[in-house]
């Protein structure tokens, strides 16, 4: 039996491309877990691990730390997926055989997957799943000295099309400001994170932020449409979320999701275009490995069922994963726009008594805004999950009814765990006596007050999230 027509051998150079971007987004991947999941997840962390796999069951979770859980043995974890990323980046799996190739790329997903599943709600963004689903669908592309399989290539692009396009449909359903193109008016200054450009994208004339918002219904809900083309249609609709997805990177801080949906389009770039030809002794896969990946095709059709119901209902749902090993997932970004920022500042104090006159001095933390003249930092692609969180708290305190009290606890006691995921402890690691929590409103400057006063931010205080507490006999806050 002839296997060639699952063979694209013109996407050598672009498969090669994918696989080094997608194993550098992994090494970014397995950093930011290894600097800030024992604080907040570890055996003393703000929601432990421990304690979340005696909840639930290993079914709903597959993770490696169901089999046993310690910070040393994370940090192997994190270390290993660390090593591995860094040898698929100088391409170790492309001097393996076909078996090899596929175990190796198999690792990372295994090891990210088991930090996902026990991370809770600091790993509940939609591009963890993009990660992982991503990540798995990479298993099967193959070592650089055989063909190239053109199955993993049309369902990598078939992810590609779920999130753009699951981002636009939710986009329309959603906040009317998106109908009118009206959207882009608010979303560079109240986004979770702002960049250090997301000033001067707030401050683009109206007309230019009527005209994003209408490229982004063209990029999201019409360009996904031509990926599956013929060229060089496939590749001028790749450029086009290629481009669209880089203005994102430069206008936020959205960890990797930006990065890795520019990734996601390069499976539809011709091969020509890279300018770097495919070897001429490309060996034949196996047979057992076409049979592997007809077998994924076949799973992946099966489980787009779920993703594809939720595209044509009315009540879509966003980046939600419909199984636990976060295969055929759904994706989706701002059906709701905010027209107001509000960020939670931390404050302490070092005063034995708390009364009118008191100093209080400001916990920095390095991406969230914090001090008005403070520029916004480029953090992506890296992640850092307390500020993302605090975002969400400032919507509602809800967000942090689980892990806010603890990271009270935690500042009240100088841990020096906690202290490593400011920008500035203006205690130099000693315990404040109290600490509290307000609600700012925030918004940018304008034009004139940025070039009279330097300043970044306008703030004014609106509201109390943790009110003054201080340490108990019990070593838990208590007001006051």
């Amino acid at each position: 039996m002839s296997w060639d027509w699952l063979i694209a051998d013109d996407y050598w150079s672009s498969r090669l491309l994918f696989q080094r971007l997608l194993a550098a987004l992994y090494l970014v991947a397995f950093a930011s877990a290894l600097n800030q999941f024992r604080v907040l997840l570890g055996q003393r962390g703000l929601l432990p691990v421990p304690e979340f796999v005696r909840r639930v069951p290993l079914r709903r979770s597959p993770s490696l730390f169901h089999l046993h859980y310690s910070d040393r043995s994370f940090r192997a974890l994190a270390w290993t997926g660390i090593a591995v990323s860094g040898a698929l980046l100088v391409g170790v799996a492309d001097l393996l055989p076909v078996w090899g190739c596929l175990l190796l790329w198999a690792l990372p997903w295994v090891l990210y997957l088991s930090i996902v599943n026990v991370g809770q709600v600091w790993y509940s963004f939609g591009w963890e799943s993009l990660l992982l689903e991503t990540g798995f669908l990479a298993i099967f592309l193959g070592p650089a000295h055989t063909g190239v399989p053109l199955l993993p290539l049309l369902l990598l692009l078939w992810v590609l099309f779920r999130v753009e396009f699951g981002a636009g449909l939710i986009k329309l359903r959603g906040d009317r400001c998106w109908r009118d193109l009206t959207c882009l008016y608010y979303h560079h200054e109240t986004q979770p994170m702002p960049g250090p450009w997301s000033w001067h994208f707030h401050h683009l004339p109206r007309w230019a932020h009527r005209v994003e918002a209408g490229a982004n219904h063209v990029a999201q809900l019409v360009v996904p449409f031509v990926l599956f083309a013929p060229q060089p249609a496939a590749s001028v609709a790749a450029g086009v979320v290629i481009v669209t997805q880089g203005w994102l990177l430069l206008s936020g801080n959205f960890a990797w999701l930006n990065a890795l949906t520019m990734t996601l389009a390069v499976p539809a770039l011709d091969g020509a275009l890279l300018g770097v030809p495919p070897p001429t002794d490309l060996a034949a896969p196996p047979t057992w490995y076409h049979a592997v990946v007809l077998a994924v095709t076949v799973l992946i059709v099966v489980l787009s069922y779920w993703p594809v119901r939720n595209l044509l209902g009315r009540g879509q749902l966003m980046n939600f994963s419909f199984n636990p090993l976060h295969l055929a997932n759904t994706y989706g970004a701002f059906g709701t726009v905010t027209r107001d920022r509000y960020e939670v500042i931390v404050e302490g104090t070092d005063a034995d008594a708390v009364g009118a006159d008191t100093v209080w001095h400001e916990f920095e933390f390095k991406g969230k805004p914090g001090d008005p003249y403070r520029r916004p930092p480029q953090v992506a692609p890296y992640h850092l999950r307390l500020d993302w969180l605090l975002w969400f708290v400032a919507l509602s305190p809800r967000y942090g009814g689980r892990w806010l009290p603890a990271l009270v606890t935690r500042l009240l006691t100088g841990d020096p765990e906690v202290r490593a995921l400011l920008r500035h402890d203006p205690f130099a690691g000693a315990a404040p006596t109290h600490v509290r929590a307000r609600l700012f409103h925030y918004r940018f400057t304008t034009r004139a007050e940025r070039a009279s006063t330097r300043a970044w931010w306008v703030r004014e205080p609106v509201g109390t999230v943790v009110r003054v507490c201080h340490l108990g006999t019990d070593g838990t806050p208590v007001p006051g």
